[in-house]
């Protein structure tokens, strides 16, 4: 029985990560910032196709997630950055084995 229970934890685990990253852009986000925190405009310039309106939902969705933290810089000019999480960043690394898939067969 209880190898049932670890099954179906596994399963709800892995469905609920599918949710998260299968929402649009999500994947390209985490992209953007996989290399060093960003501002608001620089997400929307990398990907400029992504609404400012969707980008500030799924920015905050990441945020709830704990895979993106917002941090204020206090230099001046005084400016907000995005960055990935430890848990965003394990993210990240994970789908750039999707990434290296998808430059070999698409």
């Amino acid at each position: 029985m209880s190898d049932d229970k670890n099954a179906n934890q596994l399963c709800g685990k892995v469905e609920q990560s599918y949710l998260i990253i299968g929402r649009k852009w999500v994947a390209l986000i985490i992209h953007a910032l996989m290399e060093e925190p960003k501002r608001f405009s620089e997400i929307h310039a990398y990907i400029p196709d992504l609404s400012k309106r969707v980008l500030n939902d799924r920015i905050k969705e990441l945020e709830e997630e704990g895979i993106v933290v917002r941090h204020v810089v206090t230099e001046r000019p005084v400016r907000t950055e995005y960055m990935l999480t430890r848990k965003g960043t394990e993210l990240g690394r994970a789908l750039g084995a999707v990434e290296q898939w998808a430059e070999k067969w698409l």
